[in-house]
């Protein structure tokens, strides 16, 4: 795995995202995650996973330069029914997954830790999901997951400004448990692992299984419709000046 380590403390399977500068979320990176996550489900020790970012960012968001590499929005709808598929597996993981995030959890590092059961944020962490700002949309099911969060007012203005919240705004919202300084959050995030730890793993899995009965027929219909859309507005001359805009670190002019 080139971009995900872990290892086992006590009985916390700590899981580290490791691709500088930003943690962007790669096709490979993605599969990192879902190795990782298929050997954790092996060890019979881990009783809970704690995932966090190396460096700066939990994860600033997905590889736009891959982007750039994708023929056609039909090959894009694929890539992001993979990444929905990997995260919906984290979501229904038989031990509880908590994220600890610092510096920022954008775009596709959001629709990552939205897919943790529980989420652990610096009080200065930027979250949100600037997509938009791509002329995209999200692609990880982040559409279906971030109203689920905050309620759909909210989740609309997070889409539709593209602005970033804090991560105390976060907690204040409904998308995050709990804020700490940042140098307290790894501490917390393991105190809380540790606690969760000494519950029984199989009512541990039990409540996940039950938790998830909240997401509805509706909820995976739209994951479905998301990666579709993914794809349609990939296509659309609007994503091109979006993802050039952006690799040019100018304002884009979007046509529609």
């Amino acid at each position: 795995m080139g971009y995900i380590s872990w290892k086992r403390e006590g009985r916390t399977a700590e899981v580290l995202i490791q691709r500088p500068p930003a943690n962007a979320l790669s096709s490979s990176l993605i599969a990192d995650i879902e190795q990782a996550f298929n050997e954790i489900e092996q060890d019979n020790e881990v009783r809970v996973v704690l995932i966090s970012g190396e460096g700066r960012f939990f994860s600033a968001g997905a590889d736009i330069k891959e982007f750039t590499t994708v023929q056609s929005g039909e090959e894009f709808s694929k890539l992001a029914a993979r990444g929905q598929r990997v995260f919906e597996r984290i979501e229904n993981f038989s031990k509880p997954v908590i994220a600890a995030i610092h510096g920022a959890a954008l775009g596709g590092g959001l629709e990552l830790a939205m897919s943790c059961h529980i989420r652990l944020v610096s009080e200065q962490a930027k979250l949100g999901l600037p997509e938009l700002s791509l002329g995209l949309v999200p692609g990880f099911a982040g559409s279906q997951r971030l109203s689920r969060y905050v309620g759909t007012a909210k989740a609309a203005e997070l889409l539709l400004t593209s602005e970033p919240i804090t991560g105390a705004e976060a907690v204040q919202w409904g998308l995050a448990n709990h804020a700490y300084p940042e140098e307290e959050l790894l501490s917390k995030a393991r105190e809380m692992a540790a606690k969760i730890a000494l519950k029984s793993p199989i009512s541990m899995k039990a409540a996940i299984e039950l938790l998830n009965f909240s997401k509805h027929a509706e909820y995976y219909r739209g994951v479905e419709r998301e990666a579709e859309l993914f794809g349609e507005v990939f296509d659309s001359q609007d994503a091109k000046e979006g993802i050039g805009a952006f690799i040019e670190k100018r304002q884009p002019v979007f046509k529609g």
